[in-house]
């Protein structure tokens, strides 16, 4: 072994200085011995057969060893004796009085320090999407996972399905992994070893609210249709803020697929129904009239109807008598809901009595007066 190399004097517990002692003045100066988390910096003093020591004046000599030395071997390799190098205190008083150290635990010391300073300064980091789960994407930074919550993604990736299904939400996500995002680091907990990112921007949340804030219920916009899907439309208000007008909402009449009523780009006016959670609701159909509220001039109980067969459902049949306005022909007509299709086929037109109807209600239920299939 080097004859350079000193062992630590063993780390005691400072002494308390009495003010009135003439020594007090300098008691400020004296600096503290590195404990166990410390990240200290000392000069490589030897290299032997898995082991480096590092000189930590005025507190003795640092050593990597076992484990320590293994897992560091990387950077080792390079290291020469002279260089100035960079390690966490694992043990102040460590096997033979030297400061037992770590570089592996220095250099994730170093990144969650990073990460920190990122949150701060709001750094950009383009980062590739490994995996998906329910709840978001996950991916790595500085050789650390970290994950990306769905509710952090922007509206270009945000996953829209209906009802909130999670499934579906998962098949969404999945579709990103392999692509890179431009994110920020948002949370950086050391202790935890949790590390969150976003894909919104600083600012933008607050810039949302901003937007929300100018709008009521009630109000009435001319908006651009920015995304088709199966439960609805997104238009857009305006330059960052849009919002979904349901299939409910498209209008009074049976909507099947709303990519049929409506294309990318087209204008449409529509109402704000509601503004909750930083979501806005919008309606097409609230801006037309309710069918239902002149059909008691045209239609009462009794009267035969003819309708089209819009919808099949758990209780028997959709029939629509006129452009939205609907009668339930139920299921216990038949003996078999198999019975009831083969009767009751999808687009095709039969005739009807009015069994019961309740305008106010918007409901109307039908009884079959074609003759049934044997």
């Amino acid at each position: 072994m080097s004859e350079e190399i000193k062992k630590a004097e063993p780390v005691v517990a400072p002494f308390v200085i009495d003010p009135s002692h003439p020594m007090a003045a300098f008691a400020g100066d004296i600096p503290t011995p590195p404990k166990a988390g410390d990240v200290v910096e000392g000069t490589i003093l030897a290299i032997a057969r898995g082991r480096l020591y590092i000189d930590l004046p005025p507190f003795g000599t640092g050593l990597i060893y076992g484990r320590e030395y293994l897992n560091a071997a990387d950077v080792l390799r390079k290291a020469n004796v002279g260089d100035t190098i960079t390690a966490k205190v694992v043990d102040a008083a460590g096997r033979d009085g030297y400061i037992e150290l770590s570089l592996k635990e220095a250099r994730q010391a170093a990144i969650w320090s990073e990460a920190e300073q990122a949150i701060v300064a709001q750094t950009i980091y383009n980062i590739k999407v490994e995996d998906a789960n329910k709840g978001g994407l996950i991916m790595s930074w500085q050789g650390i996972q970290g994950f990306l919550p769905a509710s952090q993604l922007t509206k270009d990736h945000y996953p829209r399905v209906p009802d909130g299904d999670k499934d579906k939400i998962l098949g969404e996500l999945k579709n990103l992994v392999g692509t890179s995002l431009p994110v920020r680091v948002i949370t950086a907990d050391a202790r935890e070893n949790k590390l969150i990112f976003s894909e919104r921007m600083g600012g933008e949340e607050e810039g949302k609210t901003a937007l929300i804030d100018k709008y009521q219920v009630g109000d009435v916009i001319e908006g651009a249709v920015t995304g088709a899907v199966d439960f609805g439309v997104f238009v857009q208000l305006e330059s960052g803020l849009e919002g979904l007008v349901h299939i409910s909402e498209l209008d009074w009449g049976l909507v099947e697929d709303p990519r049929s009523l409506f294309k990318v780009g087209e204008r449409v006016p529509v109402k704000v129904i509601e503004i909750k959670d930083g979501k806005v609701s919008l309606s097409i159909k609230a801006l037309k009239e309710n069918p239902w509220k002149t059909a008691g001039e045209r239609y009462k109980k009794g009267m035969e109807v003819t309708g089209v067969i819009i919808k099949y459902n758990k209780h028997g049949a959709l029939a629509s008598v006129e452009e939205g306005v609907a009668g339930l022909v139920h299921v216990s007509e038949f003996a078999t809901p198999q019975e009831l299709r083969e009767n009751l086929e999808l687009g095709k037109t039969y005739p009807f009595r009015i069994a019961l109807f309740e305008p106010k209600e918007q409901r109307m239920t039908l009884t079959f007066m074609g003759t049934k299939k044997k």
